[in-house]
């Protein structure tokens, strides 16, 4: 009875994990199919190398795709692109072009192959540090869906913020100044 009562007591425990979840690798397209209409601006979608933290901020769920990196870069942003409601803020990490080949091989065909893929898009660099601090935050109140690739060179990861494809910042700007004028704070 004893026995029944603590397996009981662990899988009720599982159950209240945070969502953390690991989904089926063969599911990471359906997965982020399925999510995108529920996001909105400030959510985030990672596309991360192999070594990325796991991380346990409340709204961030990780997704092991065991997939090549471009290929998930490339699906997503076609996903993203399609959508009615929200369009991608790039960011990357500052490190990336300072990784020889030497030390990590494979970095500056890498580098190449990103840079077309990103072609068009604006870029915003910043150091890891910062972004995974970003991330933490932006996890204790928004979805973070990190889908973390078989990429084994640092400083590769991709990270989108979303943002309002049909309001943009111009628009929220002459909108606020109009507010202001009305003296509505």
């Amino acid at each position: 009875m004893r026995h029944r009562l603590v397996l009981l007591t662990l899988f009720l425990a599982c159950l209240g994990l945070p969502s953390v979840a690991q989904t089926a690798k063969a599911d990471w397209k359906s997965r982020v199919a399925e999510t995108l209409p529920l996001l909105g601006h400030r959510n985030w979608i990672l596309i991360v190398d192999s070594a990325y933290p796991l991380q346990t901020s409340p709204g961030v769920e990780t997704i092991d795709t065991d997939a090549d990196q471009l290929a998930v870069v490339r699906s997503v942003l076609e996903t993203i692109n399609s959508s009615k409601h929200v369009r991608p803020l790039i960011s990357m990490d500052a490190e990336l072009p300072f990784v020889p080949d030497q030390d990590a091989p494979g970095a500056s065909a890498y580098r190449a192959e990103i840079g077309k893929l990103l072609k068009g898009y604006e870029i915003q660099s910043q150091t890891h540090e910062r972004i995974l601090q970003t991330i933490d935050e932006a996890g204790k109140t928004f979805h973070v869906l990190v889908l973390k690739t078989n990429m084994t060179i640092p400083y590769t990861s991709v990270f989108i913020r979303l943002d309002c494809k049909y309001w943009s910042a111009d628009q929220e700007k002459r909108m606020r100044a109009r507010m202001s004028e009305a003296n509505i704070k």
